[in-house]
């Protein structure tokens, strides 16, 4: 697909937008799934063809359908939702390469922590209304604060999947 995707704002249509993690643990037989239930963001277009904007999730919201485990997940021991309540993905720069691959360039917050992430994604519809990227990529949550293994439990790193649908709110 090429495409050339309109200059404007755009608005993150969080009914038709995931973001799930999965991590495997108990020493790599098991592996955790839960998704997000409240995503949020904006973006703009630029008239050079980048864009820049920002993915917020709110960090209490997610759910792996066991509530202790969410609970925990929740805790100081992982994201310490109580004193940061929000994940974000700081869009410093995306770049439309190669027909429907997306070059993105941000920073990723997490319990108050930032670190630069460059990630790949796809955009896998656009027309003059809305556009759809998605994007697999890993984290190591030790590099945001969330050390805890009991047991040695847990090792590796988190991957993250986004499906994000955005609708043009204004032109350029």
């Amino acid at each position: 697909m090429t495409v050339a995707v309109e200059t404007g704002t755009w608005q993150l249509d969080s009914t038709a937008s995931t973001v799930a993690l999965r991590h495997r643990t108990m020493w790599g037989l098991v592996t955790v799934k839960g998704a997000f239930a409240a995503v949020a963001g904006n973006g703009e277009v630029r008239s050079d063809g980048s864009a820049v904007g920002t993915i917020t999730l709110d960090a209490t919201s997610l759910d792996t359908r066991s509530a202790k485990r969410d609970e925990h997940l929740r805790s100081a021991d992982f994201f310490d939702a109580a004193n940061h309540p929000e994940i974000t993905f700081s869009v410093r720069s995306a770049e439309l390469r190669d027909g429907e691959e997306v070059h993105v360039v941000g920073q990723l917050t997490v319990r108050g922590i930032s670190r630069p992430k460059s990630v790949t994604a796809r955009l896998v519809g656009a027309d003059d209304k809305s556009l759809t990227l998605e994007a697999e990529f890993t984290v190591d949550r030790e590099q945001f604060g969330m050390g805890w293994n009991q047991l040695g439990m847990m090792r590796g790193l988190t991957t993250v999947t986004g499906t994000l649908r955005f609708t043009r709110t204004t032109a350029a």
